[in-house]
């Protein structure tokens, strides 16, 4: 398959990542949203995401400029559809994905693929919601997604093998490495994750030690870049809380039930870095991603 343009459906911080890698590997990208206010903060993220980039010496400035070039935003879903391959990135809802996939399946051509970036949700259920399951696939970029170079490539039941290759041969053009696994709760990336992220809450709900200690232990003694904790902020306790409710629901298994601590952070509205508090202080720390706050536990 030629693939010279890619459409991202969703304009939040995924789909803009998405955007941006796209972009950069040369190819025509177009980002759909709903929200005019949403692509112009997409489109801000994306320019100084790239701007920093710049700064850092990874890119010339003549070369942000051919990124940003091959970058438009539009409303029209008739417009993305006409790209070569498509990846969803809205809102973590089965329901909305599954809406949306059923009406890309109608616009697109036959041989152009669909993917979600899905992080838990099932692939062989949104691909038969398209109504072509065997050019459906799961993309699922991690976060912040011009930085981590892993892409899980999930395989749904009807998927077939031209489809994966083709997604593993975008995923290596956007400078990933894609890594193919079968479609299950969680696929393997959260299922191995959000446990250590879901013991760390249980560890701070019952006092073993305070958020920061917690990450430092796992930094200093695990050897972890991040602590479970901030990472967890920087994931969206929100978004936490739902692939623990998948992974509880789709396997049966008690070990995925959600801490009650990380349901009433939650409740509260404290969803980590992007609402500017978690299990740590976001509204004096450094913006940068790469680097977490321990200076204070709001617990």
């Amino acid at each position: 398959m030629d693939v010279q343009s890619v459409g991202v459906v969703g304009a939040g911080t995924m789909g803009g990542g998405i955007a941006q890698v796209a972009a950069a590997a040369g190819l025509k990208v177009l980002v759909c949203d709903t929200s005019a206010d949403q692509m112009r903060r997409c489109q801000a993220q994306i320019e100084t995401s790239l701007d920093k980039a710049v700064r850092r010496g990874k890119i010339a400035d003549d070369e942000r400029g051919r990124i940003v070039e091959r970058l438009r935003f539009v409303s029209d879903l008739g417009q993305v559809a006409r790209c070569d391959f498509l990846i969803e990135a809205i809102v973590e809802d089965p329901a909305a994905k599954a809406q949306l996939h059923a009406e890309l399946g109608r616009l697109v051509r036959h041989e152009v693929v669909l993917a979600s970036n899905t992080s838990s949700i099932s692939i062989s259920r949104l691909g038969e919601a398209s109504g072509r399951p065997d050019r459906f696939v799961g993309m699922h970029f991690f976060n912040p997604v011009p930085v981590m170079p892993l892409v899980e490539v999930v395989a749904g039941r009807a998927t077939s093998e031209p489809t994966l290759a083709a997604t593993e041969d975008l995923a290596r053009r956007m400078n990933k490495t894609p890594l193919r696994v079968r479609d299950a709760p969680g696929f393997v990336a959260n299922r191995v994750l959000m446990p250590m992220i879901n013991e760390a809450v249980f560890a701070l709900a019952d006092c073993v030690a305070d958020a920061a200690t917690i990450d430092r232990v796992m930094v200093l003694g695990c050897n972890h870049p991040m602590g479970p904790l901030a990472l967890a902020d920087l994931i969206g306790l929100d978004v936490c809380l739902f692939i623990l409710e998948v992974l509880h629901r789709d396997t049966g298994d008690a070990k995925f039930q959600p801490c009650g601590l990380l349901r009433d952070m939650v409740a509260a509205g404290r969803l980590g870095r992007k609402a500017g508090c978690g299990f740590f202080d976001y509204t004096h720390s450094d913006s940068d991603v790469s680097k977490s706050s321990y200076s204070q536990s709001l617990v």
